[in-house]
C-alpha cells in the first residue's frame, strides 16, 4: 500500500473537485480528514485504521450519482461519528471497534465480516443491507433501522434499546 500524507490528500482532492476520487489500495492510516470532500471516492482496500473520519461527507458524488466505496477497507478504530455515508458500500470492510455514532447510512451495504463491536448508536440506517452482517455487541441503541434488512445477521449481545424496527427484513426480536 502506499501512504500518502493529509496534505496529498487534499490536493488529490482539490483537483479531483468532488469527481470521484481514488484512494484504492492507499495507506491513510491515523490521518485526521476533517474538512475534505470526498464525496463518490473510491476507497476500496485502502488502510484506514485509526484515521480521524467525523464529521466527513462520504456519500454520493453529486456530479456522477456514484456513491464512495469502502469494500473491504481496514477501519479499525475510525471515527465516522456524524458523517454522511448514504449509499456507501461498507462489503466485507474491517470496522472493528469504529464509532459510526448519530451517521447518516441510509441504503449503505453494511454487510460487515468478523466481530466488529461496532458503535451504530443513533445511527440512520434506513434501508441499510445488513444481510449476514455480523453485529455481535454492536450498540444500535436509539438507531433508526426502518425497512432495514437483517436476514442472517447475527444479533447476539447487540443493544437494541429505542432502535426504531418498522419493517425490518429477516429480524425476529
Amino acid at each position: 500500500m502506499a501512504e500518502l500524507t493529509r496534505r496529498e490528500v487534499e490536493n488529490l482532492a482539490a483537483v479531483s473537485e468532488g469527481g470521484g476520487l481514488n484512494l484504492a489500495c492507499r495507506d491513510l492510516s491515523g490521518l485526521d480528514f476533517a474538512g475534505i470532500d470526498l464525496r463518490g471516492a473510491n476507497l476500496t482496500s485502502a488502510n484506514l485504521t485509526g484515521a480521524n473520519l467525523a464529521g466527513l461527507n462520504l456519500s454520493v458524488n453529486p456530479q456522477t450519482e456514484v456513491p464512495a466505496t469502502c469494500v473491504r477497507a481496514v477501519l479499525k478504530g475510525v471515527n465516522l461519528a456524524t458523517a454522511h455515508l448514504s449509499r456507501v458500500s461498507f462489503a466485507g470492510a474491517n470496522l472493528e471497534g469504529a464509532n459510526l455514532e448519530g451517521a447518516q447510512l441510509e441504503e449503505a451495504n453494511l454487510s460487515l465480516e468478523g466481530e466488529d463491536f461496532v458503535v451504530l448508536r443513533g445511527a440512520n440506517l434506513k434501508g441499510a443491507n445488513l444481510r449476514g452482517a455480523n453485529l455481535t455487541g454492536a450498540d444500535l441503541t436509539g438507531a433508526d433501522l426502518t425497512g432495514a434488512d437483517l436476514t442472517h445477521a447475527s444479533l447476539y449481545n447487540a443493544q437494541l434499546a429505542d432502535a426504531q424496527l418498522t419493517d425490518v427484513k429477516g429480524y425476529e426480536g
